[in-house]
């Protein structure tokens, strides 16, 4: 684990970041993409958020939540994935969807600085962002 300060600049900055968005997005969907298909389907992005455990706990605590109120959860989730209701997500759809969270994130965070905890898990998008954000500290520092 490893500390980051990060705000909703450096967000919003990764997410600008056009190349280096649409890269990450699409290999966090091909590592989703179990099958190989080029789709993800209901069961492909529930294994995703299930590992992420976003819903199961809450600032670290377990949450008891039924299987039904879960499934109705990921149900949700996915329906909104799945824009154009195919039964299934496609690239374009996981990369507009995930620009969309991203952006959400951003104006959660706002312009305050935060310390954030985030897992030594280069694949994530606020780790990549906070990697995006000092490799322009470092390089205007060496600049200089």
């Amino acid at each position: 684990m490893g500390v980051v300060i990060i705000d909703g600049t450096t967000v919003k900055d990764f997410v600008s970041n056009e190349v280096l968005f649409k890269k990450s997005v699409d290999e966090r969907f091909a590592a989703l993409d179990l099958n190989n298909d080029g789709v993800l389907s209901r069961s492909e992005l529930r294994k995703a958020f299930e590992s992420m455990r976003l819903i199961e706990t809450h600032f670290g605590i377990e949450v008891a939540t039924s299987p039904d109120q879960l499934t109705q959860l990921y149900d949700s989730i996915f329906d909104k994935f799945d824009c154009d209701h195919s039964g299934t997500v496609d690239l374009d759809e996981f990369r507009e969807e995930m620009k969309k969270i991203m952006l959400a994130i951003a104006d959660g965070l706002g312009s305050c600085p935060i310390q954030m905890v985030l897992e030594d898990d280069h694949q994530s998008f606020l780790q990549q962002a906070a990697d995006l954000e000092a490799s322009k500290i470092s390089s205007s520092v060496s600049h200089t």
